[in-house]
């Protein structure tokens, strides 16, 4: 199991890597499977934020791969260029106090504030 967990862990690195911000979700954004994944794809949405989603339905060894990885136990989860933001709860308390908009214009993720 051990080789198996290795080959997760790279694939998320490889992942995160090569995408800005990607959300782990259960589902898709147009189609989530759970309300909490179902609400992170609406912060970032809202924020207008360019991510990449993927499905840990599809792939029962990245769902706990990822609990792994991360050492954080729920789905869904955001990285930010390769550093692990938090879940949906965390996603909604910088989201309400404008850190996570801020966060994404001091990466460059989105254009300066006017």
């Amino acid at each position: 199991m051990g080789e198996g967990n290795s080959a997760i862990a790279e694939r998320i690195r490889v992942q995160i890597a090569t995408n800005d911000v990607v959300l782990y979700m259960r589902g898709t954004p147009v189609f989530p499977q759970c309300g909490p994944s179902a609400q992170a794809a609406q912060i970032l949405g809202f924020l207008g934020v360019p991510f990449t989603s993927l499905d840990v339905l599809e792939d029962p060894g990245l769902k706990e791969g990822l609990k792994t990885f991360s050492d954080w136990p729920t789905i869904p989860q955001l990285y930010v260029k390769g550093q692990f933001v938090g879940g949906v709860d965390i996603l909604q308390a910088l989201g309400a106090s404008g850190e996570l908009e801020a966060l994404f214009r001091d990466q460059g993720l989105l254009p300066p504030a006017a």
